[in-house]
């Protein structure tokens, strides 16, 4: 998500750009803190440059301190809201430690803050979409009798990124006592699909070759997979997330068995409530609390919809990913799936 200059939301999503068929979706959301009672735009302050030694070739990088230049300074008196998209707590607990001490809004989007200070964190639920990653591979290897003994490899997501180690929780706790073998296991670091080929084509040299599936932690990893599978000759079920183009064409062809569906509209809509409760002084509407480490913070939950064949149409008829990308060139796989 990116903040527009005219402070409108830019939401972008999709695969990576070498992707074969990258996801181009996106949109544009007019919060409500734009406009005056009334309907008519309001007045908004205008930063003419950021200032300071923290600039490095006009970044600001984490942690740092920086100065705007306005010509509106005499009418503002606070920053009211941050919402913040974090691949690494560490360093975004310093950005919210000096905002919170500033009297900012924190809000916490799609990713956790570790023993952070948001008011407020606006996500999937993140161990759900595991467990329905875990729950898939036990459909995908032919159900709970089939998939015992059955062999598999695991491809866990970032590292240092909270949200793959909510991912792993729960498809972990899916299939532990569902008599499933893990015979190798590793995590992709920046979720860097390149990465992710030398690192599964070890895993799978090590298991001799001899596996029934593999519980990938997200439609890129899983591609990478697919990938290191066919050079080897081998057609083995993967899971995936994100319910991209690429991810549901793999579905549409038979290289990957399932995804999981997140509309990120809900998501950005949710966040933009809490903004306006919190600039309103009001508690935002959420329906979960979760323990950032240090305490229950209250939690705006998304839903989530696991994705296989016979669904692919769910994703494509709510505006998740557009049929034309889906399809070109498989038409005939769309239409027997009933895309």
């Amino acid at each position: 998500a990116l903040l527009l200059p005219d402070a409108r939301v830019l939401l972008l999503g999709g695969e990576l750009p070498q992707s074969a068929n990258p996801n181009k979706s996106g949109q544009i959301f007019s919060p409500p803190y734009l406009f005056a009672p009334g309907g008519a735009l309001a007045v908004r302050p205008v930063i003419e440059a950021v200032l300071g030694p923290a600039l490095e070739n006009n970044v600001v990088w984490y942690g740092r301190e920086f100065t705007l230049l306005t010509p509106d300074a005499g009418n503002i008196t606070a920053v009211k809201t941050n919402r913040i998209v974090n691949l690494d707590s560490e360093s975004n607990v310093q950005i919210q430690t000096k905002a919170a001490a500033a009297g900012v809004k924190l809000i916490d989007y799609d990713r956790l803050t570790l023993n952070g200070k948001t008011d407020v964190y606006v996500s999937f639920d993140n161990v759900a979409v595991g467990t329905a990653q875990g729950e898939g591979i036990i459909k995908c290897l032919g159900g709970a009798d089939a998939a015992k003994g059955k062999k598999i490899i695991q491809i866990h997501g970032s590292p240092t990124d909270n949200n793959a180690t909510l991912f792993r929780e729960g498809y972990q706790a899916a299939i532990k006592d569902s008599g499933i073998e893990t015979v190798g296991e590793e995590a992709v670091p920046d979720w860097d699909n390149q990465k992710a080929v030398p690192i599964f084509e070890q895993l799978l040299t090590k298991a001799g070759g001899k596996i029934d599936g593999v519980l990938v932690a997200n439609d890129g990893l899983s591609g990478a997979a697919q990938t290191v599978l066919a050079k080897n000759g081998l057609a083995v079920p993967t899971t995936g997330q994100d319910a991209t183009v690429d991810g549901l064409r793999a579905i549409l062809n038979g290289t990957q068995c399932m995804t999981v569906y997140k509309p990120y509209p809900a998501e950005a809509d949710a966040a933009v409530a809490a903004a306006v409760a919190l600039l309103k002084g009001e508690a935002p509407a959420t329906n979960a609390t979760i323990n950032d480490g240090t305490r229950d913070i209250p939690y705006a939950q998304a839903a989530i919809q696991s994705i296989f064949l016979e669904n692919v149409k769910d994703v494509t008829s709510t505006g998740g990913a557009k049929r034309e990308d889906v399809c070109k060139d498989i038409e005939d796989k769309c239409t027997a799936a009933g895309v």
